[in-house]
C-alpha cells in the first residue's frame, strides 16, 4: 500500500515538475544563447607593422590574454588608416585595433568605441638647412615629405598643412615611406618631413641623432591643441633622449595626437572587459614600457584615458578603470566568472517566468489530487440515482454491491496526509449512501 501510494506521489510530481523543469531548461538555454551568448574564445586585434612600439604593446596583451585562457590574434598592418579601415569593414574578421587621433570622419566613428588613449604619437617636423623653422607655414615652396600615401602620417600632415595655406599647389608634398626619411634628408633630397610616431620609434632615434637634421619646435603649440581637440602641446626636454650627447640640444615643443584603442561596438562584453584590464596594466602604472625603455612623454596613471574626444567611450572599459576587474576575476578564472556571470544575468529572463510556475505549481497538485476524489463522488452520484429505479431486492442487492466497490477502491486511494479530510468525508458519504440503500430495501 505504501510503495503504492509512494508511486502515485511519484508521479503526480513529475506530471507536474517535468513541464516546469523542460520550461526553465528552454529559457536557461535561450538566455544562455541569446540573451547573454558565451564569449569568443578569440580576439583580432589590428596593430602596425612587426616591431614596431604598437605590435610590441599587442604582444603584452596577448600574455595578459593567454593568462585568461583566451586567444589574441596579433594582425599586422599598414599602420593606423589601414586598421581603422578594417575595423569599419564587418567582413574583415577584425575585432580591435590602435587608431591614431584626427583620422576618423564622422562616419568613421559610427559602430566603433574607444577603450581610451594609450599613448602619445608626436607629429615630428624635421628640416635641414641652417635657418631656424618654427611654423609649418614656413614650409611654403619647399620639398616636404607627408609620409606613405593613404597612412596616418599622410593624413594628420596634410590636414595641418593645410591649415597653414601649405598645399600641393604652394610646396612640393612628397609621399615616402617613414625609414627612408633618414636618407633623404640627410642626402638633400628633401627639405623637411612630418612624421606621426611614438618617440621610441627607431626612424625618431636615428633622426634625432642625423648630423644637420634638426627637430622643429612649435611656437604655437598652444594653438593647435585649442583648434583640434585631438592634439596635445609637449615638450622634449633638452638632452633627454641622450644626456652624454644632449639630444636634443634644446627644450622642443611638439604637438602630439594620442592612439586610441577601439573596438566594434557588437564586441562581446567580456572580452571588451579583458582587454581594458590588459591596457590598464600595460599603460597604466608606469613610464617604462615591458622592454625597460623610458617612455618620454607619459605620466604614470595617464593612460590609458577614461575620455575619447572623437568616439563614444565603452561603458565596459570605463568600469574597468574606475572599479578595476569585476570582483569574481579577482578571485576565479576568466571563463568561471564569465559563466556564472551568465548564470546571473539569465536570471534575469527566468525569474518572470518561475514565478508564475512556482505560484501555479501547488494549485496544479492540489486540482489533481481532488480530481481523484470528484471522480468517486461521481460514481456515488451515478449509483445513487440508478439505485432510485431498483424495484426488485436483486437489483438492490447488485446496487449495494457496487457501493461495496466503490468503498474498496476509496480505501486503496492513495491521498498525501494534507488532504485526509476530504478522503474521511467521502467514506462518511459513502456510509451514508449504504444508510439508504439498505433502508430502501427494507421496504
Amino acid at each position: 500500500m505504501r510503495s503504492r501510494f509512494v508511486h502515485f506521489q511519484l508521479r503526480d510530481l513529475l506530471l507536474i515538475m517535468l513541464p516546469v523543469l523542460i520550461v526553465i531548461a528552454g529559457a536557461t538555454w535561450f538566455a544562455l544563447r541569446f540573451a547573454h551568448p558565451a564569449p569568443p574564445e578569440t580576439l583580432v586585434l589590428s596593430a602596425a607593422a612587426s616591431g614596431s612600439p604598437y605590435y610590441r604593446y599587442a604582444e603584452r596583451y596577448r600574455a595578459i590574454f593567454e593568462r585568461n585562457g583566451v586567444k589574441l590574434e596579433i594582425r599586422e598592418s599598414g599602420g593606423s588608416s589601414a586598421n581603422l579601415k578594417s575595423l569599419s569593414d564587418p567582413a574583415s574578421g577584425v575585432d580591435a585595433a590602435f587608431v591614431q587621433g584626427g583620422l576618423a570622419s564622422s562616419n568613421d566613428t559610427r559602430g566603433l568605441q574607444s577603450l581610451g588613449r594609450i599613448a602619445y604619437e608626436p607629429l615630428w617636423v624635421f628640416y635641414t638647412g641652417s635657418t631656424t623653422l618654427e611654423r609649418l607655414t614656413e614650409l611654403k615652396g619647399k620639398r616636404v615629405l607627408v609620409g606613405p600615401a593613404g597612412s596616418g602620417t599622410s593624413s594628420l600632415a596634410e590636414r595641418l598643412l593645410a591649415a597653414n595655406g601649405v598645399t600641393r599647389e604652394t610646396a612640393s608634398l612628397i609621399n615616402h615611406e617613414l625609414p627612408d626619411y633618414v636618407d633623404l634628408l640627410a642626402k638633400g633630397d628633401a627639405d623637411a618631413g612630418l612624421l606621426v610616431l611614438a618617440p621610441e620609434a627607431k626612424t625618431i632615434q636615428r633622426l634625432l641623432r642625423t648630423p644637420g637634421v634638426h627637430l622643429m619646435s612649435f611656437t604655437n603649440a598652444d594653438a593647435y591643441a585649442q583648434r583640434f581637440p585631438f592634439l596635445s602641446r609637449l615638450v622634449l626636454r633638452q638632452g633627454v633622449v641622450d644626456f652624454a650627447a644632449n639630444i636634443p640640444p634644446n627644450d622642443s615643443t611638439l604637438i602630439a595626437t594620442t592612439v586610441a584603442v577601439l573596438v566594434r561596438e557588437g564586441l562581446h562584453p567580456a572580452l571588451v572587459n579583458l582587454l581594458a584590464q590588459a591596457l590598464q596594466e600595460v599603460h597604466g602604472q608606469s613610464t617604462v614600457d615591458g622592454g625597460g625603455d623610458v617612455q618620454l612623454f607619459r605620466s604614470a596613471g595617464e593612460f590609458p584615458t577614461a575620455t575619447d574626444p572623437e568616439f563614444a567611450f565603452s561603458d565596459e572599459a570605463r568600469r574597468v578603470y574606475r572599479s578595476g576587474a569585476p570582483l569574481l576575476q579577482r578571485y576565479v578564472p576568466f571563463w568561471v566568472a564569465t559563466t556564472v556571470d551568465r548564470l546571473m544575468i539569465s536570471l534575469v529572463v527566468l525569474v518572470p517566468i518561475l514565478i508564475p510556475m512556482l505560484r501555479f505549481a501547488p494549485q496544479i497538485y492540489d486540482w489533481r489530487v481532488r480530481r481523484r476524489l470528484i471522480h468517486w463522488y461521481g460514481e456515488l452520484k451515478r449509483l445513487e440515482a440508478s439505485a432510485r429505479s431498483a424495484s426488485t431486492s436483486e437489483e438492490r442487492a447488485e446496487k449495494l454491491r457496487e457501493l461495496e466497490t466503490i468503498e474498496a477502491a476509496v480505501d486503496n486511494l492513495p491521498i498525501p496526509l494534507g488532504f485526509a479530510d476530504r478522503l474521511y468525508q467521502l467514506r462518511q458519504h459513502i456510509e451514508l449512501a449504504r444508510r439508504r440503500l439498505t433502508f430502501a430495501a427494507r421496504f
